[in-house]
C-alpha cells in the first residue's frame, strides 16, 4: 500500500490503530513540547493522548509529497480531562522524511498558533473573539 494512504487512514484512526512499520526505528520526532529519537518513544507519545485526552482528533486537510519529503496540513483536537472539560484545537502541519526503504526517519510537527496560545484554550472564562 501507498505510504500516502496508510498516513491518511491513520490520521482517520487516530491515535488508535497507528501503523508503526511506517517509521524506522531511530524515527526523530519534534513538536512545539517534544524533541525525541525513536519509536518506542514515539509509540509511548501516542500513548499517553490516547489514554489522557478525551476524543483525540486529528483531521488531515492536505497531503502531498515532492520525492522524499511529505507534507501535511492538520488540525488536532481534544478534550482536555479538566472539570470545565475544553475542547482544545491545534491546527499545524507536519514535515516526514523518508529514507530509501520508504520509512519515516523524520516527523516535524509545526503549530500555525503558539503554546501560550494552546494554553489559553484552557481557561474557563476566556474571552471569545
Amino acid at each position: 500500500m501507498d505510504i500516502l494512504q496508510i498516513l491518511k487512514e491513520d490520521y482517520q484512526r487516530f491515535p488508535a490503530d497507528q501503523t508503526y512499520s511506517i517509521y524506522a526505528p531511530d524515527v526523530f520526532f519534534k513538536d512545539p513540547l517534544n524533541q525525541f529519537q525513536g519509536i518506542e518513544r514515539y509509540k509511548q507519545m501516542i500513548g499517553f493522548i490516547n489514554t489522557w485526552f478525551g476524543a483525540p482528533k486529528l483531521d488531515l486537510h492536505e497531503i502531498h509529497r515532492s520525492e522524499d519529503t511529505i507534507k501535511t496540513r492538520w488540525t488536532l483536537s481534544w478534550t482536555t480531562p479538566l472539570p470545565w472539560r475544553p475542547r482544545i484545537s491545534i491546527p499545524g502541519w507536519s514535515e516526514l522524511k523518508l529514507n530509501v526503504d520508504e520509512l519515516i526517519i523524520s516527523h516535524i510537527d509545526y503549530w500555525d498558533c503558539s503554546r501560550w496560545d494552546v494554553l489559553k484554550q484552557h481557561l474557563p472564562f476566556q474571552e471569545k473573539n
